[in-house]
């Protein structure tokens, strides 16, 4: 995106910063490499130098934002009395409670300087934002924490989020406090829809999980096959999700042509219980390989389109119908494994990792399968 807009706008641009997970400086832009999905010290720096390039527009100058999914763990700068390991130890909290994307952004939104309408509110000129969304119903006030838009959540709705996903008491106390002071007032909220330091501000979505699915159901009929794309996007806990959308695809699958591809997309959340390794998109392949064999000889994936599922080198896995017999034969048993959330072992045993490398963007997740 970056590259795109100076090659559209060349000299015009005076300065800016390029934030990803590796460090991608495009004179005159500073590049600045933030981590994902827990944010480091790097990530505050990169929030904090944000803040600052917002805050240094001048007269007749306008602000361009350009952001993809990923960049609430980027691009953080934590509120007043918040430290960067308690704003960590929160996040890590609640994505390992299963908290989905909106839940969690909330949360984010009112510990932050940058987020929420935040980087938006301090520029002293027009504000134009362009996303691309990782986000299932795409909206703004959700992508990367809405850094440039109004939010309606409030410091009560973040108190709600601690207490559904593990309460008060699993996280800071620094946390707690911020949010039960905000929600009496003591600080102010994030922008709210009418505020006027937001009246010059522009936003729209540029590209998402839709645009995933297109490009893969174009390869794949250019590739032989009969494609059929399941729009309502495939959300909820990954082990439970993977087997409803099976039968979904059972069905859909019963009067197609063969070869035949499926293609879904969306975004999972999964509930750590045991001390393994993995994502949503591994956790959920193990959780298909379970029904795969009552398609026939088939294949199933589900991959992070930003090339990278939870904290591991994978973007996700794949498994087939013959996954159970192997891993049988390999004296694996895929309960074991997902009962203790070690869904990279398991592919890696069997070698049915997927790996890409960073995209340099996200739009999601994208589930493929293939039936002979």
């Amino acid at each position: 995106m970056a590259r795109a807009a100076l090659g559209v706008l060349g000299s015009r641009v005076r300065s800016g910063l390029v934030v990803g997970v590796e460090s991608c400086p495009m004179p005159p832009l500073e590049g600045v490499a933030g981590s994902h999905p827990i944010p480091s010290p790097a990530s505050e720096a990169a929030g904090r130098r944000a803040l600052a390039i917002a805050r240094a527009v001048g007269p007749g100058e306008e602000l361009l934002v350009l952001l993809s999914g990923g960049a609430s763990a980027l691009m953080a700068a934590p509120a007043e009395g918040i430290a960067l390991d308690s704003k960590r130890g929160t996040t890590d909290t609640l994505l390992r409670a299963g908290a989905d994307i909106h839940a969690l952004n909330t949360v984010r939104k009112h510990l932050s300087s940058v987020k929420g309408g935040w980087l938006a509110a301090c520029s002293p000129g027009p504000c134009r934002t362009f996303a691309v969304s990782d986000v299932v119903g795409d909206d703004l006030s959700v992508i990367a924490s809405g850094p440039t838009v109004p939010d309606q959540t409030t410091f009560a709705d973040a108190l709600d989020v601690l207490r559904r996903f593990g309460g008060v008491e699993a996280f800071p106390a620094t946390v707690v406090s911020r949010l039960t002071e905000g929600a009496a007032g003591k600080w102010p909220d994030t922008p709210k829809p009418g505020d006027p330091r937001l009246a010059r501000a522009t936003s729209r979505v540029i590209g998402g999980r839709q645009d995933a699915m297109i490009g893969a159901a174009d390869f794949a009929r250019a590739r032989g096959y009969s494609v059929v794309v399941l729009d309502a996007p495939v959300v909820g806990e990954a082990r439970a999700a993977a087997r409803s959308h099976l039968q979904d695809v059972a069905a859909r699958a019963r009067d197609a042509g063969r070869p035949l591809c499926v293609v879904s997309s969306g975004e999972t959340t999964v509930r750590v219980i045991g001390a393994g390794r993995g994502g949503r998109n591994q956790e959920f392949a193990l959780a298909a390989a379970d029904f795969l064999p009552s398609l026939g000889t088939a294949v199933g994936a589900s991959i992070g389109t930003d090339g990278i599922d939870g904290p591991t080198d994978a973007a996700g896995a794949v498994a087939d119908s013959t996954t159970l017999t192997r891993a049988r034969a390999a004296g694996l048993h895929p309960d074991h494994f997902l009962r203790d959330n070690d869904a990279y072992a398991f592919f890696t045993a069997l070698g049915d990792l997927i790996r890409t490398g960073p995209t340099g963007t996200n739009v999601g997740d994208l589930q493929i399968f293939l039936i002979a």
